[in-house]
C-alpha cells in the first residue's frame, strides 16, 4: 500500500466503497487521515464498518469540517449532472479528488532521491495492452516494475515505493479528471476516438479529460501522443509549442517519429524493430502498441537490444487480440477488450477474412463507420441487444442473428470449417457488455468455454 500524508489529522469524505474507494480509505488512514466513508450500497458500507473505518452518511454531514472528498471515478464529476456529493464539495469549498491523484501527492511527499519513477497510459484504446506490455518490457530488462491503475490492482494497493522502482499505471479520463498534480515521467496518450461523450459533456470535455495526463509534467518528463487521429495531432503541436518534450507515434508513412507498420517499426525512417515474429502482437495497432512501449523503455534507461527482446517475448494480454484455441484450420480470437467501432476495427483489419462476432449493448454510431470492412467479413454472428441494429447495417453482408455467445461460437466454428483451409473466428463485439455479461472479461471467458466445449485445442502462449 502507499501511504497519503498531508491530510494529518483532518477528515476526508470518501464517496464509493468500491476497489478505488476502499483502498484510498486505507492509503488515507496510514497517512494519518480520518477517512469519512459513504456509499449508497448497503454492502460497501458493511465492508467500511467490518474493516473498522468511520461510516457516516454524507447526505447529512457537515462539509465545511472536510479537507478533500475523495470521488469514485464511477461518479459523474461534470455530466450528464455533477454528483450529489460534487455539488455538496462545491458548496463547502471542498476540492474534490481521486485515487490517482493521492497516489500522486503519496509520491510528491517523498525526499527527491527517493522517488521512484512513472508510466502512465491513457487513450479510448489500447492503453491496457500498452501498459501490460511496458511491464512486461521493464521486467524483462531487470527493472523493479509494479503495475495497477485502470488494470489489476488498484494504484494505492500496489507495493510502497521505493527508489529504484516503476510504476507502471494505466489511467481512464474519469480519473484524469479527478487529478491536478499527477506528474509522469513518461505519460503514453495513444489514441483519442468518441467514447464516454455523456460522462465528459462531449468530445471537447473527453479529450480535455485524456489531455490531462500531460498537465503537471516536468521539463525533463516525456510526452508520448498517437498522432493517427486530429485531436491527438493537434495536443502534440500544443505541447511542442510549450517546449514540451514529446514524441509521436502514428501508423501512417507520413509519421515524423515512430512509425508502427504490421510487423515493423521504425523511428525518424530508421528501422527499430522487426516485430513480424512477435505473436502476441498482430496486427498495425499491436505496431502502434509496441512503439510505445520501446520509446517508455529506452527513456527509462533501458537498452534497445533488451527493450527489442522484450517485445518479442510479450505473452499477450487476455480479451485482448488473445488467441484462445484451434479446432482444425480455424483459429479463435478473443477481443472482447473490443468495447467499440474504433477498437474492432483494429481487430478486423489484422486478418484479410474473418467469421466475426459481435453484438452487445451498441455505443452511438454503431458499426457504421466499419463499412470499409465489411468485405473482410466472411459472415457475422450478431449477439445482444444489438443485434437487430447491427443486421441493418449489414445488410449486404452475410449474417445470421444469433443472439447467445454459445450459439454464436457454434454457428461460426461450423462456418469456418466448412470453408477450408485456415480460418479466423473472431470475437470483437465493438459494444459494451452489459446487455448479457457483468463486464468484457466475463464475456470473453464466455467465448472461451464455448470454443473450448467444441473441442478445440487451447492455442500455446507466445
Amino acid at each position: 500500500m502507499i501511504p497519503v500524508p498531508g491530510f494529518e489529522g483532518r477528515r476526508v469524505a470518501v464517496f464509493g466503497l468500491g476497489r478505488s474507494g476502499i483502498t484510498a480509505a486505507r492509503a488515507l488512514q496510514a497517512g494519518g487521515a480520518i477517512p469519512i466513508l459513504w456509499d449508497d450500497g448497503v454492502s460497501g458500507r458493511m465492508q467500511a464498518e467490518a474493516e473498522g473505518f468511520m461510516v457516516e452518511d454524507l447526505t447529512r454531514a457537515d462539509w465545511s469540517g472536510f479537507a478533500a472528498l475523495v470521488l469514485s471515478p464511477g461518479a459523474p464529476l461534470t455530466h450528464p449532472r455533477p454528483h450529489w456529493t460534487v455539488e455538496r464539495a462545491h458548496a463547502a469549498g471542498v476540492p474534490v479528488i481521486g485515487d490517482v491523484e493521492l497516489f500522486a501527492r503519496g509520491l510528491d511527499a517523498l525526499p527527491q532521491g527517493q522517488r521512484p519513477r512513472v508510466v502512465a497510459i491513457t487513450g479510448t484504446n489500447g492503453k491496457s495492452t500498452t501498459t501490460a506490455l511496458i511491464g512486461w518490457v521493464l521486467k524483462s530488462a531487470g527493472l523493479s516494475v509494479h503495475i495497477g491503475g485502470n488494470i489489476g490492482i488498484g494504484v494505492l494497493a500496489l507495493p510502497a515505493p521505493t527508489p529504484d522502482a516503476v510504476y507502471v499505471i494505466e489511467v481512464s479520463s474519469y480519473q484524469l479528471d479527478l487529478t491536478t498534480s499527477f506528474a509522469p515521467d513518461v505519460a503514453i496518450l495513444t489514441n483519442i476516438s468518441p467514447d464516454h461523450l455523456d460522462r465528459h459533456g462531449g468530445m471537447e470535455g473527453y479529450v480535455a479529460a485524456k489531455r490531462r495526463i500531460f498537465q503537471a509534467q516536468g521539463s525533463e518528463a516525456l510526452a508520448l501522443v498517437g498522432v493517427d487521429e486530429a485531436w491527438g495531432q493537434a495536443i502534440a503541436g500544443d505541447l511542442r509549442a510549450q517546449g514540451h518534450r514529446t514524441e509521436t507515434v502514428s501508423t501512417s508513412s507520413s509519421a515524423e517519429g515512430y512509425l508502427a507498420m504490421p510487423g515493423q517499426l521504425s523511428q525518424h525512417g530508421q528501422p527499430v524493430a522487426d516485430l513480424s515474429a512477435a505473436r502476441s502482437l498482430p496486427g498495425r495497432h499491436n505496431a502502434q502498441n509496441a512503439a510505445f512501449a520501446y520509446a517508455a523503455a529506452r527513456a527509462l534507461g533501458v537498452s534497445h537490444d533488451a527493450a527489442v527482446e522484450g517485445l518479442l517475448t510479450f505473452p499477450g494480454l487476455a480479451h485482448r487480440m488473445e488467441a484462445v484455441g484451434r479446432l482444425g484450420g480455424v483459429r479463435f480470437i478473443n477481443d472482447s477488450k473490443g468495447t467499440n467501432a474504433d477498437a474492432a476495427r483494429q481487430a478486423l483489419t489484422s486478418y484479410p477474412s474473418v467469421f466475426w462476432i459481435a453484438g452487445g449493448k451498441a455505443k452511438e454510431g454503431g458499426i457504421e463507420s466499419l463499412r470499409d470492412l465489411f468485405p473482410r467479413v466472411a459472415k457475422a454472428y450478431l449477439i445482444g441487444e444489438a443485434a437487430d441494429e447491427f443486421a441493418v447495417t449489414l445488410a449486404d453482408t452475410p449474417h445470421v442473428v444469433a443472439q447467445t455467445m454459445e450459439r454464436a461460437v457454434e454457428m461460426a466454428a461450423a462456418d469456418a470449417a466448412r470453408a477450408g483451409s485456415e480460418q479466423v473466428v473472431l470475437l470483437s463485439p465493438a459494444c459494451a457488455s452489459f446487455d448479457q455479461f457483468p463486464d468484457f472479461e466475463v464475456r470473453g471467458e464466455a467465448f472461451r468455454a464455448a470454443v473450448l466445449a467444441l473441442g478445440a485445442r487451447p492455442e500455446p502462449a507466445a
